[in-house]
Parts: structure tokens; sequence; C-alpha cells
């Protein structure tokens, strides 16, 4: 797709300042510029770049005050990283291959039906009782057990795997290798060995949820496991049966949930955070990486570290810390001076 930067700017409705005629045809970093290509400066840290870059056109904010001639054209519009969000956005909806069909070989129980604007891949497999929404992708060697719904354009990447009676819900996005109800890490201990808890919920994901590759999953062990509206999964996350996610939260990779915790609403959580079983995660927590987190939380609050403590009063523990070597040898010093004055 080539468009001029007076297009551009029509689409985003931005101000053009130099060659309103100069043509782009694809997407660089603004240090990594070439002519031809589209930048954006969103971050002033990088905005020395923005003088020397190649690309053609660069995407700036509207208040943006240039301290030294710029070669390339530029693009006024109030959010520069927003904007090329949208711009990505458009050219990837663009590129998508339509698919409506069913290739083989695959697997399709008798009874299912299939969409005429759905796409199954070869060798995936569709149990018995599936429901598939309008629009459904479902990519090779793709899992669906009997009796899941699969909501109206949704995307299940190849390898992704969905046991029997998940709910998926509209526009969820599955990314390769995710397992969604598997069996919950449930056992009890019984005469000096563990017998395996059968695990008979399943797992319940709302509309506009993405999770990405190899995260999983668990089912409950009575009910479901929930995923609520527009939360966002990265890799490699753990969520444990019985666990409730709330609407637009976010996850960065390797977090484990352990069970039945109850996540809030519009939390940020860093990446390889562990969070215990059986907590109330508040509304707003927002949780720095690497923490152990092993109590409830109020809502808006900011924790970090292992065992997870206030952001400040984590930061000042660091700053004691640093401070632990030249303490030490302050005591040191000071002791050896007791003893002397003893003596």
């Amino acid at each position: 797709m080539e468009l001029s930067a007076n297009e551009l700017a029509a689409l985003t409705g931005g101000v053009v300042e130099g060659d309103g005629s100069v043509k782009v045809s694809t997407f660089a970093k603004i240090e990594e510029g070439t002519p031809g290509a589209l930048s954006f400066l969103a971050n002033p840290k990088y905005t020395h770049y923005i003088y020397d870059t190649d690309s053609s056109i660069v995407l700036v904010r509207r208040d943006f005050v240039a301290e030294h001639p710029v070669k390339a054209t530029l693009i006024r519009v109030d959010d520069p990283y927003a904007t090329v969000a949208h711009l990505l956005e458009m050219v990837e909806q663009q590129q998508k291959k339509e698919m409506a069909c069913i290739e083989q070989p695959s697997f399709v129980a008798e009874g299912v039906d299939v969409p005429a604007d759905a796409y199954i891949g070869a060798f995936a497999y569709i149990g018995r009782g599936v429901k598939l929404g309008r629009g459904v992708k479902i990519y090779p060697q793709v899992y669906v057990g009997d009796n899941c719904v699969i909501g109206d354009d949704t995307i299940l990447y190849p390898g992704v795997k969905v046991y029997k009676e998940c709910v998926l819900g509209s526009r969820c996005i599955i990314h390769s290798g995710a397992v969604i109800g598997a069996d919950g890490f449930g056992f009890a201990p019984v005469d000096g060995h563990y017998e395996k808890i059968p695990q008979l919920g399943n797992v319940v994901i709302a509309d506009d949820v993405e999770i990405g590759a190899n995260t999983t999953v668990d089912r409950a062990v009575m009910g479901s496991t929930v995923i609520e509206k527009g939360v966002k999964l990265d890799n490699l996350i753990q969520v444990a049966h019985n666990c409730h996610v709330g609407h637009d939260t976010v996850m960065a990779a390797q977090v484990g949930l352990a069970g039945s915790g109850k996540i809030g609403a519009n939390c940020m959580i860093g990446g390889q955070v562990g969070i215990v079983g059986h907590l109330q995660i508040a509304d707003g927590t927002n949780i720095g990486a690497q923490s152990g987190v092993n109590r409830a939380t109020k809502p808006g609050e900011r924790i970090m570290g292992s065992p997870a403590v206030d952001m400040m009063e984590y930061a000042r523990g660091l700053v004691h810390l640093k401070r632990l070597g030249s303490l030490y040898e302050t005591v040191k010093r000071l002791s050896a001076e007791v003893d002397k004055l003893k003596k």
C-alpha cells in the first residue's frame, strides 16, 4: 500500500508540514528510517533522530518544535503512537488473506454447523457439539474439544488446544501453543500419596481477549475459570483453576496465578509476578515485575518486591540496601573503637 503525505493526513486528521506529495509504502523506526518509510516520534528521548532520519514522513505531535532543519515531511497529529497503531491495523486488515474454507485433511464432527465465512485449517479437529461463530479462523493443528463455543471473528492460531466445554467470546485471539481448559493442579494427600481431584468445571473467556503463545488457562474444579472482556495475557502465563481475571487487566510474560485468585479490573501485572492462591487483587492494582504477592491489595495500590510492598517503600528499601556495605564498615569501625575504649 502506497500513500502520500496528503492522503495520510486525510486518514489521520493530521496537518502536513513539508512536501505533501511524498509517498511511503512501509514503516520504520525513526532511528532506522529509509526512503519511502513512515516513522513516528512519540518519546522525547528519540527527538535527536528526527534531524538525521532517512524516513520520508514522520508523525509528530501537533506542538512539536524543531530545533534544527528536518528533511523529512512531518505530519502533525494529536498522538503519534496511537496514530501509527491505527495505520498498522489498517495495513494488517488489508494484507490479511480472506479465508473461508475447510482444508483437508481435517475433522469436523457430524452436526457441527460451520459458517460460510469461517476457516478451518488442515489437520484441525472440531469435536461434537461445537458451536462456531461467524468469521471464525481456526488454523492448522488446532484442537477444539466437544461442546466448546467459539465466538464471532475469534482466531485460534496453529497448535492451540481448547479442551471440552470451554467458551470463548467474540474477537478473541489465541496464539500458538496456548492451552485452554487443561486440568487444574488438584491433588489430595491420602495415606502418603496424592489422589487426583477431578476437574469438572470449564473456562469462560469473554469478548476481545488476547492470549499469548504457550499460555495456559486451567479449567475449574467446579464452576468456571473466568477471563473477562478485554483482558490481554502475554506469552508463558499460568492461570490456575477457578481464577477470575477482571476486565481490561493486562499481564506480562511468566506471570503465575495460583488457584482461586481473584484479579480485579484494569490491573497491570509485570513480568514474572507470582500471586498466591485465594487472594483478592483489587481493581487498578499495579504490580511491578518479579514481585511475590501474598496479601490482598487495595484499589489502585502500586506494589513491588517479594514479599510485595508499596512501591515507594520498596524504592526506599533499595536505597538502604545499597548502603549496607558502608554501614557494615562503619559498625565494624565503631565496634573496634568501643573495644579500644573498654581496654
